[in-house]
């Protein structure tokens, strides 16, 4: 059989996009800064919105040892750290189930982004009683094939292991993965696990902050399958 006469089996693979959830899919940037302040002064420190802001997307542990270092106090424990941690995420969570904020815009990308066929996962440093919550509160929660916690990594943002480990999950290579974030730590996470990747500039971020992203957007309403697509194939 000629070349001209054998027929090529294409095989297409479906892109996957990767979600951070706070502050991408779910408005939580004041509840959280309202839950930190109540730990900052718990532990010493008057928490400024400036140092919230930095801290925003990381882990908790790291966030608790720099209020105990902004504070003068010495490294907590573990089991201290644990203790803290615990309260803030109760208090977040009882704060964020009163009036669940989902951001504009975000079932419906998921939903169209579902429809095209696309693999789809959550990456979060949220503990995955947060995640669960999210998950069940959320209008496109239930189109997630999985979600990365905090819980689930040793590494936090801007370390790339929870995207990693979302695109594990998905069986997706990450070349064919893009992740939406508002973090400057997330974007570079994204990076590091060489995916492409969008800036979602937020409350509390500025374009400028986020401008190592591929492309970055001021509402999720901005994007579609197909403009996220030719970021993944560029």
């Amino acid at each position: 059989m000629n070349a001209e006469n054998q027929s090529l089996d294409i095989v297409w693979i479906m892109p996957a996009a990767i979600f951070d959830i706070d502050g991408t899919l779910v408005d939580t940037y004041d509840a959280h800064f309202a839950s930190w302040i109540k730990v900052a002064a718990f532990i010493g420190h008057e928490l400024t919105e400036e140092q919230f802001a930095r801290q925003f997307g990381r882990v908790n542990a790291p966030i608790i040892r720099e209020l105990f270092e902004f504070s003068g106090r010495p490294e907590p424990g573990v089991e201290e750290i644990n203790v803290l941690a615990e309260r803030k995420e109760a208090d977040f969570r009882s704060m964020i189930e009163k009036a669940f904020p989902e951001m504009p815009g975000a079932t419906d990308l998921v939903r169209s982004l579902e429809k095209a066929g696309w693999r789809l996962a959550a990456g979060t440093s949220a503990p995955a009683q947060n995640a669960e919550m999210f998950r069940e509160q959320l209008g496109c929660g239930i189109l997630f094939e999985t979600i990365v916690t905090g819980d689930d990594v040793t590494h936090g943002k801007p370390d790339p292991e929870v995207f990693l480990l979302a695109a594990q999950r998905l069986d997706v290579s990450p070349d064919d993965c893009i992740v939406i974030e508002d973090a400057p730590a997330g974007v570079e996470a994204a990076q590091r696990a060489g995916m492409a990747s969008i800036g979602f500039s937020s409350k509390g971020r500025t374009p400028d902050e986020l401008s190592a992203a591929d492309l970055v957007i001021e509402s999720l309403s901005e994007l579609d399958p197909a403009s996220m697509q030719s970021l993944i194939r560029s």
